[in-house]
């Protein structure tokens, strides 16, 4: 659970102001791990704010899909999974992220479809 940086702020100066760890992790019923490591950080940078969390893809670079979308419009979902090395799964979701649709019926689907 992430702490507002105002909670730690707060707590940050309650130490500061020269109260022990031990009385201010039971005011603010915090670790005392944690607030040597927001004192600390806030010593040496003068900020407690948390960094944002990094997001990455995990197989496949949605830019690179887009830019090989773009190029090979008319690839099956096997021929993009043997392009990025994952599995045929893997392409459809990543897909299905971006918003790009693929309605690819086979012939043999047609042709055992009813005819009205």
């Amino acid at each position: 659970m992430a702490y507002d940086n105002r909670y730690r702020m707060r707590a940050v100066e309650y130490r500061k102001e020269g109260n022990t760890i031990e009385q201010t992790c039971k005011t603010f019923k915090i670790g005392e791990t944690t607030l040597k490591r927001w004192v600390k950080k806030y010593d040496a940078t003068g900020e407690i704010k948390d960094k944002p969390p990094e997001r990455t893809f995990k197989k496949i670079d949605p830019l690179k899909l887009e830019a090989h979308m773009e190029a090979h419009p008319d690839d099956y979902l096997s021929e993009i999974a043997e392009v990025f090395s994952c599995s045929v799964e893997a392409v459809r979701k990543s897909l299905k992220k971006l918003k790009i649709t693929r309605k690819k019926r086979l012939n043999a689907t047609r042709s055992k479809t009813p005819k009205k």
